[in-house]
């Protein structure tokens, strides 16, 4: 009795660039946690982050693979063009920050205290941790979006801005509750409340094109995405001007770092890696305006 209804199985998820791809990143990913857990080992808030990214991703990677290859992403309600192109980015921007941090707090020259065995597997864990970023990488180069092509939103360089703003967002929130003291002045708080309000807008674009439902909407999504960079760009200006006054200038802070602060507990730090990563934001939404009137929405790709 013959099939009608064609292949069951979809080879080209195996065989194709981005395929290969894929199952790089599965094997890289995969032979990292193992050396890190086997006898690498890690610890403290950094190690967990490390484990965490290399997990979830080669998770996510097995899922997007065995959905590809068994036409089971034909069943869910995602636009999975632009699920796929989402992940990619993300997990480029997180497979590079572990494999920067990791190397940086537990990859040594010596063999003292840990022992030489350890510290070879680190290094090879580090190594590999490297080759998962360019594989996650290399997708992103793959799936992008090529002049004149219709595609996903998200395949779009305005769509893979928008998962870089919110990685960086995340940057921000993250040494703001390192003892950044932004409650001092209501300035900064202002400036707190630009960056939520930015993080939340932007993860709400992303979630509607993920899950394909901007087609349902009663308004023009694009339009309002467009708007929304506009005053993300004027929001973004204001901190850009704002927090750098109100604690860097010696009127409410300090021009210098405190010679008697703590490395790791200063605030001082924290307000400079808020002060350069808003400066990183405001960029990328300008960057971000500049391609979204030269764009194309699909959501059913």
């Amino acid at each position: 009795m013959e099939s009608t209804g064609g292949p069951y199985l979809n080879l080209a998820a195996v065989t194709s660039p981005v395929g290969i791809a894929r199952l790089l990143q599965m094997t890289f990913g995969c032979t990292t946690f193992s050396l890190v857990t086997h006898q690498g080992g890690f610890s403290a808030v950094y190690g967990t982050f490390c484990m965490f990214v290399w997990t979830f991703c080669f998770a996510i990677t097995v899922f997007i693979i065995v959905c590809e290859f068994t036409h089971l992403h034909s069943c869910l309600s995602l636009s999975w063009g632009n699920f796929t192109a989402a992940f990619a980015m993300l997990a480029t921007l997180m497979s590079v920050t572990a494999a920067v941090i990791y190397p940086l707090y537990f990859v040594q020259v010596g063999c003292y205290p840990i022992g030489c065995e350890v510290r070879d597997f680190r290094i090879t864990a580090s190594v590999f941790a490297g080759l998962l970023f360019v594989t996650y990488a290399a997708e992103v180069f793959l799936t992008r979006a090529k002049p004149g092509q219709v595609t996903s939103y998200m395949a779009t360089v305005s769509g893979l801005l928008k998962i870089v703003q919110a990685f960086v967002a995340c940057i921000i929130f993250g040494a703001l509750v390192n003892d950044s003291q932004y409650g001092k002045h209501v300035a900064t708080q202002w400036c707190v409340a630009v960056y939520s309000f930015c993080f939340v807008v932007t993860v709400v674009v992303v979630a509607f094109s993920v899950t394909g439902k901007t087609a349902l909407l009663w308004f023009s999504f694009e339009r309002c995405v467009v708007i929304y960079t506009f005053v993300a760009v004027l929001l973004y200006v204001s901190a850009a001007v704002i927090w750098p006054v109100f604690c860097f200038d010696s009127k409410y802070g300090s021009p210098q770092r405190p010679s008697l602060c703590a490395k790791g507990k200063c605030p001082w730090d924290s307000q400079l890696v808020i002060a350069i990563f808003t400066y990183v934001n405001l960029l990328l939404y300008v960057l971000d305006l500049a391609y979204s009137q030269h764009i194309r929405f699909v959501s059913h790709l």
